[in-house]
């Protein structure tokens, strides 16, 4: 007993069970909580750039071929596309199917209304693109802009990997440092417990258990879509590139835990990027797929939006003709690029398109303010177990995988807490 007491997963387990009792029986807790939450992400936060930026240099050094590099990113920006198209259109489907939006009366407070009164920005590619080149690389950082810092880091690399036997010196002070910084995370992570608690008890205690009855429907077909895609279309790439779906679930439970009580993505990101290593990726393929994968590849998010934009439409009684949702999908795929990091971004992602397709007031979306919480764990969680699938394919493809690695992470002998 007192073993399974000292389990990480089983703490935070126990630590969202009690933010749920904390969030329905003590309501007036959640502002108190969402600071906890808050505390705990920051300390993720502040570790994220750096742990970025060490780890794709130090793969790039070690690497030294830029067409490798180049190689490896054309690879996972293609299967990010290719998996994103699936996502949204599974969500298309599964929305016209189940059709969530049927018999659901719409009621925008003031409150959503004013949210949604700030017009979206539209998203501009060429503008995107320029915008990943940072004039300030120091105020990158500071931000935690990861692209920005994904770019620095790789011209970084290359310009160390050119230096030969005079970067040596360089190369093993930055190994150094980035043992460092993964202690310091291995600290930091012992506190998921009472980060999973505060955002748990934050999200229950403030929207409260009794706004879910009303929007029940389509919380409900988010999560059986994104299951649905997970065990479907994951699991057959797993097989397609022969590593197995559930002992990748069960090696990484701790972060689809930690992301359940925070519902961010970015608390496991730094992680992730241990933990993929250990499964078995080189170093260089984690540092380049996984940054750039929290915002090109949000399976999660494209299956989030895509239900959310027709359960609009069916809501407000507005039919889509089968152009126009494909339309709608090729919109969705350039916005949520575009609003990728950024505070809310559904509801910008959502408000983009009703503009650009003119269908209906940007404040409709409001009516789903109230339950998007709720929904967020499970399109955070999608885009974990999706972006850790994409390295492995990606690693595999390069011939970067290790299987030995592999078969020692999966092994039943192998160390409860091998990413922290």
């Amino acid at each position: 007993m007192i073993k399974i007491s000292k389990n990480l997963t089983f703490q935070v387990i126990v630590a969202i069970f009690l933010g749920i009792l904390a969030g329905v029986f003590f309501p007036n807790f959640a502002d108190s909580a969402r600071l906890i939450s808050k505390t705990f992400i920051n300390m993720i936060s502040m570790l994220i750039a750096p742990i970025i930026f060490f780890t794709i240099v130090l793969g790039i050094a070690k690497m030294g071929d830029m067409k490798k590099v180049g190689r490896v990113g054309g690879k996972a920006l293609l299967y990010f596309e290719i998996i994103t198209t699936v996502a949204i259109l599974i969500g298309l489907v599964t929305a016209n199917l189940i059709r969530p939006g049927d018999g659901v009366t719409p009621h925008l407070s003031k409150h959503a209304s004013e949210l949604a009164a700030t017009p979206p920005k539209d998203t501009n590619w060429l503008e995107f693109i320029s915008e990943i080149i940072s004039p300030n690389v120091f105020e990158s950082f500071a931000k935690g802009n990861i692209l920005q810092i994904l770019f620095f880091a790789i011209l970084f690399g290359f310009a160390l990997s050119k230096m030969g036997r005079a970067g040596r010196h360089t190369i093993t002070a930055f190994d150094n440092i980035s043992q460092v910084i993964f202690n310091m995370m291995k600290f930091v992570m012992k506190l998921a417990p009472v980060g999973a608690f505060g955002g748990m008890a934050f999200t229950i205690g403030k929207y409260g258990l009794s706004s879910l009855i009303p929007m029940g429907k389509v919380m409900l077909v988010v999560y059986i879509t994104c299951i649905i895609f997970i065990f479907v279309v994951l699991n057959f790439i797993c097989y397609l590139y022969k590593f197995s779906l559930w002992q990748y679930l069960k090696y990484i439970r701790q972060e689809i835990l930690i992301v359940l009580g925070t519902s961010s993505s970015e608390s496991a990101l730094p992680s992730m990027i241990q933990k993929m290593e250990r499964f078995g990726c080189s170093k260089s393929v984690v540092g380049l797929v996984i940054p750039t994968g929290y915002s090109f590849n949000l399976d999660g998010t494209a299956i989030y939006l895509s239900i959310a934009l027709i359960f609009l439409t069916q809501v407000f009684k507005i039919e889509l003709s089968a152009a126009e949702q494909v339309t709608a999908m090729g919109i969705l795929m350039v916005t949520s690029k575009g609003a990728a990091g950024v505070t809310g971004s559904g509801f910008i992602v959502l408000s983009s398109t009703l503009v650009s397709m003119k269908l209906m007031p940007i404040e409709n979306v409001t009516i789903l303010l109230g339950v998007d919480r709720f929904m967020s764990e499970a399109r955070s969680i999608t885009n974990l177990i999706g972006n850790g699938i994409a390295v492995v394919v990606i690693a595999k493809s390069e011939k970067e995988f290790d299987e030995e690695k592999y078969q020692l992470a999966i092994s039943p002998k192998a160390i409860e807490e091998p990413g922290f």
